[in-house]
């Protein structure tokens, strides 16, 4: 930055040489500012072949008259991730990993003018991807320490950069075709552009931009693939660094895609994440104005439509039709439209359910990629209709260049790997290509734009056309006739341990997605019951929101660092601190509270839709506790069989009968089980309490049990589905490890064993052997993981007949919903709902916004509704004088709208 002392001393012309330094020249304080240009001229045309390349952008000092001197640049190196800060606005995100390491103070004739720039630039202490020594996914460093490289103010040659960018796409082309004729043209053409190319004369450099620019303008057929790209920055909004660095995260890296854009009118953005932008609305609002203006043009584009990019397994049902309630609600609110697409690049599986709520949500497209990182199969399609368990279709796009984040190059990212992998040619001729870079931020650059550019319809390549995902799903529609279906989930064949890992983040997501549904549901209760209760809607709307946050697919799965960990919990505890104070409002709404000195009066509340009688079915199998490596079939079993503290008897009595025992993992873990059999309960309950401080290992419980099946049975969100239990393929191979919600069975005919849980996820049933994944203990990205004590619970359920007539849905429901209990008195026994179908689960209940709709006189008003809470008049529905009668087809979710008058 010139120093404002030296200009000053400029201005009053009295002091000599007083100096500063400009691109080693000093300027004297008594000459003029055109005698100091003619300076510059003279040293750089003397310096012309010494050119500093970084991060392959040259910059120069090549002038031969004032008219080349373009553009003045603060250029910046620095190992740790940086936000420039002009006129109290961010202006700039500097990142050097992602290429992005200046700042443009403006055209160098209007800085001449200039008396005083002033800037700050903000730096964290961590590079895009955290702060980590080593491995990419190392856990923070405390002791790591970062430099500051280069600080300079230099001048651009847009031309020196040009003509680079020319030689590197030609060079490109060259080792991608060779031994094919255009591979060859490219080879010729290049060599003809260093013969004429003297990097002492700059004017030598418009006859070799001419030959690169005839190279790139011979166009394809008509027929040739289609690449619509579009610029992406997909930024985790936790993983290796706090939430609080993922909203620094979006700033840096949107502010500079706003710059881009004014620069390059026909460059396209697409951002997902609701709560991103929320976090710029609240901490960056002029940067958010700035985007709300480039979303009114169609440049940057909001996508996704949900609160986060979550994960494709844990959430539950209700959580996952959250996270598109709220996320588009929000792209409603503040872009007045809906997003069209599901986004989902980066998650760790996608639930066979997600067709159907993403168009109960009003979508039909979706998008992702991490199904090519699969380790044993390869998916067989890039562009097909993906079809959900209850026969949803939607239209499913992975980029065929198997990355969200391509750099615009032919060789490295791929052009022509998105024509040679696209696995459904001849069905589809278009496809996406995601430029920019991602995971930590930073998005696209001008040098990718540049690049992309010279390629846009280049004969041999693909064609590219900056497009927006509306324009690329329109095409693949119009001819989608010729397209497969894929049916059921898309299981993803990695990280199988994040169904395992942060056991306490599973545990404080399961306990709040009950306690939340109870809390709605005791205040719709309340509401009905008690004229001057208020329904907590607002504080409701902030509690889902940081449940859902929670739900991003680098959280819930437990493959972040301790940072992100701590804060989990920390909203984990506000959920249930503020919620049971929720609930108890609501309780005492429904009940009136007795007064001091009044006896003792107990109420309970049952917050699912059927009565708690249940039978004695058969007893248990025995059940063995193992410590496992990650893969059964290479593993070193070890059985937990070492007793510290023998079996004793706990209670005795008539409703409730129990065992505990104390027994050694390794000299530094323990595990405490409490085995409890309750009166007209037919499951079998594990309470459990470890002490857990292991190195890589794994902790697993196993039942061995006396039936055998082909397939088991898992529940989903909203329904479930089946897997094999043997190992005939490479597909059954691979899903040695699956996930499950509430339960898990394995039946033969007549009869069968379920296996439920409270907070676990991670399940393996090969054969006749049940298993349930427990703890794990890796030491990356969180050194901590998992350490320390835990409480949980699992239950095993024999049963005769099928899962279904044996209510083993509505036991799982059971273990994770308890009742309520609470001090008041109610008149009498009340129920607000039922349902006179085990095989309908009434799921939620809650208060909605006022539609607007035509209201008959009648105190009831039911139409079915979508899963954003829009009436549907179209479909009608029967009422009775004993209630509404609905007709369902396997796994459907339908919504009514009850309106009380």
């Amino acid at each position: 930055v010139i120093p404002e002392a030296s200009l000053k001393m400029y201005e009053k012309s009295l002091e000599r040489v007083k100096v500063f330094k400009f691109l080693g020249i000093y300027f004297d304080a008594k000459l003029s500012w055109a005698e100091h240009i003619n300076k510059i001229v003279e040293k750089c045309q003397k310096v012309l072949n010494i050119m500093r390349c970084v991060s392959g952008v040259e910059w120069g000092a090549s002038f031969s008259s004032l008219k080349t001197i373009y553009v003045a640049l603060i250029r910046w190196e620095s190992d740790v991730e940086g936000m420039v800060w002009r006129d109290q606005q961010p202006v700039q995100g500097l990142t050097k990993e992602g290429e992005k390491t200046s700042y443009v103070l403006t055209d160098l004739h209007v800085l001449i003018s200039i008396f005083s720039i002033t800037l700050y630039v903000e730096l964290a202490c961590n590079g895009l991807f955290g702060a980590g020594n080593g491995s990419m996914i190392a856990a923070p460093d405390p002791n790591r320490k970062f430099t500051l490289q280069k600080a300079e103010l230099v001048v651009f040659n847009r031309d020196v950069r040009e003509l680079l960018t020319d030689f590197e796409m030609l060079v490109d082309i060259v080792k991608i075709l060779e031994g094919e004729q255009r591979g060859f043209q490219a080879l010729f053409t290049a060599n003809e552009m260093v013969n004429l190319c003297d990097p002492a004369n700059p004017s030598s450099f418009a006859a070799a931009q001419s030959l690169a620019q005839k190279f790139f303008a011979q166009k394809n057929g008509e027929s040739q693939h289609v690449v619509h790209a579009m610029g992406h920055c997909h930024i985790d909004s936790a993983w290796l660094w706090p939430y609080e660095e993922t909203i620094r995260k979006c700033a840096r890296s949107w502010v500079t895609v706003i710059r881009l854009m004014e620069k390059n009118p026909e460059f396209v953005f697409t951002c997902s994440q609701a709560q991103q932008f929320q976090w710029v609305k609240s901490w960056y609002p002029n940067l958010f104005s700035e985007i709300k203006q480039f979303v009114q043009k169609g440049q940057f584009i909001p996508v996704g439509g949900t609160w986060v990019e979550m994960d494709g397994n844990l959430p539950s049902g209700e959580s996952m039709v959250r996270q598109f309630l709220h996320g588009q609600n929000f792209f409603k609110d503040e872009f007045a439209h809906y997003c069209k697409e599901f986004w989902l690049p980066d998650t760790f599986g996608y639930s066979a359910q997600l067709p159907q709520i993403m168009k109960g949500c009003g979508i039909s497209r979706f998008l992702t990629q991490k199904i090519s990182w699969n380790l044993v199969n390869t998916f067989p399609h890039n562009t097909f209709f993906w079809e959900g368990i209850d026969g949803t279709q939607v239209l499913t796009h992975f980029p065929p260049g198997n990355s969200y984040e391509m750099k615009g190059k032919v060789e490295d990212v791929s052009l022509i790997n998105t024509v040679k992998n696209n696995k459904d040619k001849g069905r589809a001729n278009h496809s996406g290509f995601l430029f920019g870079f991602g995971d930590g931020g930073g998005g696209p650059t001008q040098l990718m734009l540049d690049r992309l550019q010279r390629v846009r319809d280049t004969d041999c390549l693909p064609k590219v056309q900056m497009s927006s995902p509306d324009v690329l799903f329109s095409q693949l529609e119009s001819d989608s006739s010729l397209l497969c279906t894929w049916v059921g989930e898309l299981f993803l064949e990695l990280h199988n341990g994040t169904y395992t890992t942060q056991a306490k983040i599973k545990l404080g997501n399961r306990q709040c997605e009950a306690l939340l549904h109870d809390v709605e549901v005791a205040s719709c209760l309340a509401l009905c019951k008690t004229d001057s209760f208020k329904y907590p809607a607002c504080k409701l709307q902030e509690l889902w929101r940081l449940l859902l946050l929670n739900q991003f697919h680098d959280v819930i799965p437990g493959s972040c660092i301790e940072m992100v960990v701590e804060d989990a919990l920390k909203y984990y505890d506000e959920i249930c601190t503020t919620g049971s104070r929720l609930l108890l409002a609501a309780c005492e709404s429904l009940g009136s509270t007795p007064g001091k000195g009044a006896g003792s009066s107990m109420a309970v509340l049952n917050t699912l839709p059927w009565e708690r009688t249940e039978v004695i079915l058969l007893p248990a199998e025995d059940a063995q506790t193992r410590l496992g490596a990650f893969h059964r079939q290479n593993a070193t079993l070890k059985p937990v069989i070492e007793v510290i503290e023998p079996a004793k008897v706990v209670r005795s009595g008539t409703h409730q009968g129990s065992v505990s025992f104390l027994l050694s993992i390794s000299g530094k873990s323990t595990i405490r089980q409490e085995i409890v059999l309750d009166a007209c309960c037919p499951y079998v309950k594990f309470n459990t309490q470890v002490d857990w401080e292991e190195s890589h290992k794994f902790l697993k419980v196993e039942f061995p049990v006396q039936v055998r099946s082909p397939n088991a049975t898992y529940e989903i969100q909203f329904g479930h589905l089946q897997r094999p239990t043997h190992r005939n393929t490479s597909w059954d191979w691979a899903r040695f490890e699956v996930w499950g919600h509430k339960w898990a069975d394995l039946s033969e005919h007549g009869f069968g064993v379920a296996l439920l849980n409270d907070s676990k996820y991670g399940y393996s049933i090969h054969e006749n052997i049940m298993t349930l994944s427990l703890l794990r203990a890796p030491k990356a990205p969180d050194a901590n993981a998992d350490m320390g004590h835990h409480n949980f619970t699992y239950a095993l359920m024999p049963h005769t007949g099928p899962f279904q007539d044996a209510l083993v849905i509505q036991y799982a429901y059971n273990l994770n919903f308890p009742l309520h209990v609470f001090h008041g008195v109610i008149s009498e026994p009340w129920s607000a709902f039922s349902v006179n179908s085990p095989a309908v689960i009434l799921e939620t209940v809650k208060q909605v916004p006022i539609h607007e709709m035509s209201v008959t006189s009648s105190n009831r008003f039911c139409p079915l509704c979508d899963l954003l809470e829009r009436p549907d008049s179209i479909i009608p529905v029967s009422k009775t004088t004993s209630g509404i009668s609905l007709t369902f087809k396997p796994f459907q979710i339908r919504s009514l709208l009850l309106i009380i008058k």
